[in-house]
């Protein structure tokens, strides 16, 4: 039996209600998609799971279903541009603003399975080497996605989504059939279960955030509570990096938007906490 309407309803309402993802109507596969293993594992059809959890609500239950619809793709050194502009220009500047012993702060905002900061922490050691103290934190609201991003063990086929050779010889060991990341890179990022919805993690100001693919589910209004969030956990002056199909124009005008290369940043121009 394919999704009903109720079902659908219902499931978008949690996922509004506890990450402010909306789930407009035309989006009943991916719920379906995402949310066959958790009614496989009760040997029911995603509907018949999704009617259990209006009948006698979970809490377990509930937190698996968002989980499951706001876990988001992810690969290595995702898009290029970014990390070209984190080389050339972000770095860069964002070290020269800090006052000798100060560490640079960068946070790796809905981490995913720990591709993103993992490549931030590669980008970092290949400038600034033992130069300057990085602290990393990475996020994201799933604690299954986080729990793996800790372990830093990767399939064959995670390895083959963007991740150059030479970070692979460098960086990582065989083990079996998989990958694992090399200690000197996971003692750099710190992993946290947070939602964009509450107040920013603890460990700024930061000088970097990195939010992409992230402020697309979202509505304006929501959106301009992230990003007035964000600028206030951030220094003046610190590096945000949106997704290729995401700004702060029109949304939060504190923020100065910079034209690298073929990619835009965006600079906190607001005051910090």
């Amino acid at each position: 039996m394919s999704l009903t309407a109720e079902s659908f309803t219902f499931v978008a309402d949690l996922v509004r209600k506890r990450s402010a993802i909306h789930l407009a109507p035309g989006k009943e596969y991916l719920v379906e998609s995402r949310l066959m293993p958790l009614a496989r594992r009760c040997g029911v059809t995603v509907d018949d799971y999704v009617r259990r959890q209006r009948v006698a609500a979970n809490p377990l239950e509930f937190e698996l279903i968002v989980e499951a619809l706001t876990t988001n793709e992810t690969s290595w050194f995702r898009d290029a541009l970014p990390f070209q502009a984190l080389t050339e220009h972000i770095l860069p500047q964002a070290v020269g603003a800090l006052t000798a012993g100060v560490p640079l702060r960068i946070w790796s905002a809905a981490c995913s399975t720990g591709q993103e900061p993992y490549s931030i922490a590669m980008t970092v050691l290949e400038q600034l080497r033992a130069s300057r103290r990085v602290e990393i934190i990475a996020t994201d609201l799933s604690g299954e996605v986080l729990d793996k991003a800790g372990r830093g063990v990767y399939s064959q086929l995670e390895i083959n989504r963007g991740l150059p050779a030479r970070f692979l010889v460098k960086h990582f060991t065989k083990r079996g059939a998989e990958w694992a990341i090399a200690d000197e890179l996971r003692s750099m990022v710190r992993f946290s279960k947070h939602n964009l919805l509450t107040a920013p993690p603890i460990g700024g100001p930061y000088d970097i955030v990195f939010l992409r693919n992230v402020l697309i589910y979202f509505d304006v209004e929501v959106k301009r509570d992230i990003l007035r969030r964000l600028r206030k956990s951030m220094r003046p002056g610190g590096f945000l990096v949106l997704g290729a199909a995401e700004t702060t124009v029109g949304i939060d005008d504190a923020w100065t938007r910079v034209q690298v290369g073929r990619s835009s940043i965006y600079q906190n121009s607001g005051s910090s906490a």
